[in-house]
């Protein structure tokens, strides 16, 4: 059933967008939602994946969307492109750093704005009890959430969400565990601020006050 976790937490990462946010960068857009929800807000949106598919799919969703400016798609891998220095007002990272090294997130805080702000929305591993915990906290919520927009997408006709699930993105199990991440994000992003969250996920945000 279409219940997607990561579209869940869309409102949350937007308000963590900054005030005057004038240029936003979304790594691992796939096919660009949370771009677009960016974009909907009069920022000037960069939206990267390394998906080519993803990517075109993306593009094409985009051309359907009148009356709004459209985010600047790209086939590119972040690990693999320079990224602008102290360029992004905002920038976003929603399930896929765990598709790359963890240190990317090195370049990404290089390529924030002063006042900028970094958001993850990020997934990781049941390896502790705590986890299994929330696991199992998560379970029935899970199970409702996906009947009640079962039962919403009975009553109407076939929308954009549904043609997402038709692009087959890269997928990878999560492989660092919660604590290891808030060690290295300590190093790499000091200052940040890490919460677990339902559905299996946790957001980091680290603000640049450099």
């Amino acid at each position: 059933m279409p219940f997607d976790h990561n579209d869940h937490y869309h409102r949350l990462l937007l308000r963590q967008v900054p005030r005057h946010c004038g240029a936003a960068l979304d790594v691992g857009c796939g096919t660009g939602q949370f771009a677009r929800r960016l974009a909907h807000l009069g920022i000037e949106v960069d939206a990267i994946d390394p998906s080519e598919e993803a990517i075109g799919e993306a593009r094409t969703l985009s051309v359907r969307t009148t009356g709004d400016r459209s985010p600047r798609f790209q086939h590119a891998d972040v690990t693999e492109i320079e990224l602008p220095t102290a360029h992004y007002d905002f920038i976003s990272c929603l399930a896929s750093i765990h598709h790359m090294p963890f240190d990317t997130v090195a370049a990404l805080r290089a390529a924030l704005a002063p006042g900028g702000v970094l958001v993850i929305l990020g997934c990781y591993p049941e390896k502790a009890g705590l986890d299994r915990a929330w696991s199992l906290a998560a379970a029935p919520v899970n199970a409702v959430a996906r009947l009640a927009v079962a039962a919403r997408d009975t009553l109407r006709s076939v929308s954009a969400a549904t043609r997402r699930e038709e692009v087959k993105a890269p997928v990878r199990q999560p492989a660092m565990p919660l604590a290891e991440i808030r060690q290295e994000a300590a190093v790499l992003l000091p200052g940040c601020n890490i919460r677990r969250l339902l559905f299996w996920r946790y957001l980091l945000v680290f603000r640049n006050h450099g």
